[in-house]
């Protein structure tokens, strides 16, 4: 008999609240910061490729995530999922590493906000410097610039998942109307053409090499479709609307990533830009493109739409984060705090407390010193959606003939080939990541801090490993799933 309390989340999220959470959280800041470093790796159109068929990939694992919240509405997303599919030992894994990149993310957008500060108002922002990690000057400013954000955006997640989506909402329609803007001003200014987009490709690697260096980043660059799953226990609609927003949410993140990508690189002949970016130790590449062609008023565009992005991220992560928290917490692998609801708003505030309070840490150590535990996160991301695509691949049968015992399942050749792919999918990305001969492989840095986060996983485990395995298998079955049989 089932006796443990489970708490619940209110349903209050309206699908285009979820579609915002989902896009807004895959845009971020990287489509605004990142396109001078991409088109640095693999030249425009090898990262607009990249990032396209990365999009479409991320479709394909979309088709299991959709199945699996329509089955299973309960936050946790991959966490639960790989309960389901694999037990309770390779769901501490799923989650342990996606709660890694979450929070990971969080603290790089809070940083990119500090960073948009320092090109903004450079001198200001030199003022109170106080030491240098790995070549970044970190300055007071910057730090209180990161640290305000994140105290905010953990503010305006206590006060409710409602509240959150219709910002998150608002939030989205601008960033998209920024990106309209500095596209329709690169149309009709003198100076971008897409004659300067040429060489397609970086002259000292093959085209398929540069393509793979930018498809190993999809996960990083379309987390946060992920989000979906893990507000499904507070949808206001029905569930197996969820695939339809994960694949409007990727598509539109695609066509953001490549428009920011062909607008950056139109704007002068990119091996020049890139030059000039270095030469001048520029803070911002894709600002100082933007500003070639469209002044200060560009700059103004781009820093707004820069923003949106930033608080997207930032807000669609605190989501999830304390989200995925919350649903370890009630499944007694955290402490019990992690499953309490604020008394007056109903969210897991000491969820989106405990993140706010692991990336307050961030700002201190640099914006350098933070990308190589991101690059890292990526590892997790990519094993959460290998156990999401493996447990739906079980779910579904090829035939009538086939033989299953373990769960309801049903009959999907179409769809069994695309969890398939998925997995497959996911074990690339791993692969491209973790070999050390591939072109997207980590730095010794980023192996480092994998391997820290391991040890510390491994002594989270032990220490809470006995109370997470004593409950049987109908108790953990609801307490995961709000039911006692799957």
């Amino acid at each position: 008999m089932v006796n443990r309390e489970r708490k619940k989340l209110e349903k209050s999220l309206k699908p285009h609240w979820v579609w915002a959470i989902a896009f807004g959280s895959a845009i971020g800041w990287g489509a605004f910061v990142l396109p001078t470093d991409w088109i640095g790796q693999a030249g425009p159109i090898g990262v607009v490729i990249g990032l396209l068929l990365g999009a479409a990939l991320m479709m394909i694992i979309g088709v299991s995530y959709g199945y699996l919240i329509e089955k299973f509405p309960v936050t946790g997303g991959e966490f639960a999922y790989a309960y389901i599919g694999f037990g309770r030992k390779f769901a501490f894994i799923a989650g342990w590493f996606l709660t890694l990149g979450y929070i990971c993310i969080v603290a790089l957008n809070a940083s990119a906000l500090a960073l948009l500060a320092k090109f903004l108002f450079p001198d200001l922002v030199r003022t109170g410097n106080m030491y240098t990690v790995a070549g970044y000057e970190v300055s007071i400013i910057q730090i209180a610039i990161a640290s305000l954000a994140l105290v905010l955006f953990a503010l305006l997640n206590i006060r409710g998942a409602s509240f959150s989506g219709q910002t998150q909402f608002i939030f989205s329609v601008i960033l998209i109307l920024g990106i309209t803007l500095l596209g329709v001003g690169a149309i009709f200014t003198d100076g971008p053409s897409f004659a300067n987009i040429s060489p397609a490709f970086t002259p000292d690697q093959t085209a398929f090499a540069s393509i793979l260096t930018i498809l190993a980043i999809a996960p990083f660059a379309y987390v946060g479709f992920d989000n979906i799953p893990q507000a499904a226990e507070e949808f206001k609609f029905e569930p197996k609307k969820a695939f339809g927003l994960i694949i409007w949410s990727l598509l539109a993140a695609g066509l953001a990533y490549s428009a920011m990508i062909l607008i950056t690189a139109g704007t002068m002949p990119w091996q020049q830009l890139l030059t000039q970016i270095n030469q001048t130790q520029s803070v911002w590449g894709t600002g100082d493109a933007i500003e070639s062609y469209l002044g200060r008023a560009g700059v103004f565009i781009i820093a707004l739409a820069v923003c949106m992005g930033i608080f997207t991220g930032l807000n669609g992560f605190f989501i999830s984060a304390s989200r995925l928290t919350f649903a370890m917490g009630r499944a007694r692998i955290l402490p019990n705090m992690f499953r309490r609801l604020h008394p007056k708003y109903g969210t897991p505030y000491v969820g989106i407390l405990f993140t706010m309070a692991i990336c307050l840490i961030a700002p201190w150590f640099g914006r350098q010193a933070l990308l190589w535990v991101v690059d890292m996160s990526s590892t997790g991301v990519a094993i959460a959606y290998f156990f999401c695509t493996a447990t739906a691949y079980k779910f579904f049968r090829w035939s009538n003939g086939e033989s299953t015992a373990e769960h309801t399942t049903t009959v999907s050749p179409g769809k069994k080939l695309l969890s398939l792919i998925g997995m497959i999918s996911a074990l690339g990305f791993l692969a491209l990541l973790l070999l050390p001969w591939s072109p997207a492989s980590l730095g010794r840095e980023s192996y480092i801090a994998l391997g820290v986060w391991i040890l510390i996983g491994v002594i989270f485990y032990l220490f809470n490993s006995k109370r997470y395995n004593s409950i049987d298998r109908k108790e953990m079955n609801y307490l995961i799933l709000e039911k006692e049989e799957i």
